[in-house]
């Protein structure tokens, strides 16, 4: 069994940006007495429309920010590192690590009636066929279909939930997949599920969506158990926050992605 101060260590989560607050939103809610320590790689935001090679140089940088805060657990909360680079992040860390692929897209197995599944994320993770893989490691029987929608970053981080630009943007990207009758829609990118109202809408309710967050906190949980990783204190958790590059930015659009105030948010000194 692990010690007391081994439990007690934080969980590290990063994300190439702010979208991984929706997975932090996630394990606050399912762990309210575990500690947190989340980066988010603001100053080289987006990851999604890089090469391989340089998410892999970046998710290492990340990991190793990580463990310098000894964390007990890593989890990438940005999909295209958890696509193309989560064997870095497993080498780098020598910690369990759970990316955000896998769990979702065995919910999205779970869920789906008509074995036909809809994945949308960046031009990274859709390129990548991750999602698809992994479906099919699931179910090789599934039908599944990617369709990349790079807008919908920025429209989420500029808060355009209900506006006429988002509903036009959405329906250009979704339309193909209504076309392929999908019934079961992954929300491929930690962006998204802040425009799951829009997408939702798009499909008239007929779709069932899979947010990845959500998912990956299932996981994390199994992982801490099987580990004996949990933390016993019954102490409000520590949740701290740091970024590559301005704090207040972050702060601003980050309550909108985690549902609360984050408090203060640090720079990442010596990072670079």
């Amino acid at each position: 069994m692990a010690s007391k101060s081994q439990q007690a260590k934080p969980i590290g989560v990063f994300d190439s940006g702010i979208g991984g607050l929706t997975v932090v939103k996630a394990l606050m809610k399912q762990f309210p007495h575990e500690n947190i320590v989340y980066f988010g790689d603001t100053a080289r935001v987006p990851y999604g429309p890089k090469s391989p090679e340089v998410v892999r140089e970046y998710a290492a940088q990340d990991t190793d920010f990580l463990v310098k805060h000894n964390v007990k657990m890593i989890v990438v909360a940005c999909n295209t590192v958890s696509s193309v680079a989560l064997e870095v992040v497993q080498k780098h860390s020598r910690v369990p690590v759970v990316g955000v692929i896998v769990p979702g897209a065995k919910a999205a197995v779970e869920a789906t009636m008509k074995k036909r599944i809809g994945v949308i994320g960046t031009v990274g993770t859709i390129n990548s066929n991750a999602y698809t893989n992994a479906i099919r490691q699931f179910d090789a029987s599934a039908t599944v279909i990617g369709q990349p929608c790079p807008l919908f970053v920025p429209l989420a981080e500029e808060g355009w939930i209900d506006h006429k630009a988002t509903e036009m943007i959405a329906k250009e990207y979704l339309f193909p997949l209504k076309l392929q009758k999908i019934d079961t829609l992954v929300l491929g990118c930690t962006h998204y599920p802040i425009l799951g109202k829009v997408i939702k809408s798009f499909f008239a309710d007929n779709i069932i969506l899979i947010d990845s967050g959500e998912a990956t906190a299932i996981e994390v949980e199994r992982v801490l158990d099987e580990h004996e990783l949990r933390n016993s204190s019954t102490l409000k958790a520590n949740v701290q926050f740091f970024v590559s590059d301005i704090p207040y930015r972050f702060m601003e659009i980050g309550e909108r992605f985690l549902g609360q105030k984050l408090g203060r948010v640090r720079k990442a000194e010596g990072f670079f």
